[in-house]
């Protein structure tokens, strides 16, 4: 059982639905983003999503886009991502950790090599928005045999006729992308995410999990009250991007947690 898989299992155990958090790392530079992936899961995270920074993003609106720039302008490189992950894993052996971002980085350093030191720097899951299912054999494949989650994005327009494609190597959680277009721009419409939650969950036995546009404990609190948990991204990044302490996102980040264990 992966930590992801055991993560779920606990919260079913208590009731309760998953927030997953995402952050995006070295932003805005190395120090101060490990110390925030350190604290969130004492402010409530149930699953990190960590982002790695990527000069030519395609889904990310203006908050990610400008949270990698920042980063990449800090240092951040592919291996100083998987130091936050060695890092969290000297405390917390818990916490599943996600990377997220495009397959570039991933390519450039080598599939087999990166997911060796994946694993060994304790990451449970990808999450990589460029490569659909008709490529699962460069990465998606490698990564189970691995041992390490790939998770996949659905989205409004993945219709009955797509959704099997994409479920049929998906582990992990299904990650269902609330809206078409990027990350950061509309809010969420409970009432048009329900029934999409409810097609996906038909077809899957895995946890469905929303992000995109959730950017109050309120917004978090609803989605998750329709779907298994809720994710926050860009209002997160938004806080880090003007210049909020470590402590004032972090309290941000509780409220967001206990919105959506609220459901």
């Amino acid at each position: 059982m992966s930590r992801i898989d055991a993560k779920f299992a606990q919260l079913r155990t208590e009731g309760r639905k998953a927030f997953v958090a995402y952050v995006m790392a070295g932003d805005p530079d190395y120090a101060t983003g490990l110390e925030i992936v350190k604290g969130l899961p004492a402010a409530g995270v149930d699953i990190i999503e960590l982002g790695m920074p990527f000069t030519d993003p395609m889904a990310d609106g203006n908050t990610i886009q400008l949270a990698g720039q920042r980063a990449l302008a800090a240092g951040q490189t592919l291996e100083k991502t998987l130091d936050y992950a060695r890092a969290l894993r000297e405390t917390d052996n818990t916490t599943p950790i996600v990377m997220m971002g495009y397959y570039n980085p991933i390519y450039s350093r080598g599939v087999d090599a990166f997911l060796a030191d994946a694993v060994a720097a304790g990451i449970d899951g990808l999450i990589i928005v460029d490569l659909p299912p008709e490529e699962d054999d460069e990465l998606c494949i490698p990564a189970q045999k691995a041992g390490i989650n790939f998770i996949r994005l659905a989205t409004p327009t993945t219709d009955d006729k797509r959704l099997p494609k994409v479920l049929e190597n998906t582990s992990g959680f299904v990650y269902y992308v609330s809206m078409t277009g990027i990350t950061g721009t509309a809010a969420v419409q409970t009432t048009e995410v329900a029934p999409e939650v409810a097609r996906i969950k038909a077809k899957t036995d895995l946890p469905v999990i929303v992000g995109f546009g959730i950017k109050t404990p309120q917004a978090a609190r609803a989605v998750a009250a329709v779907a298994d948990g809720a994710v926050v991204g860009s209002a997160i990044v938004d806080r880090i991007a003007r210049g909020d302490s470590v402590a004032e996102v972090l309290a941000f980040v509780a409220e967001l947690a206990q919105g959506t264990h609220a459901a």
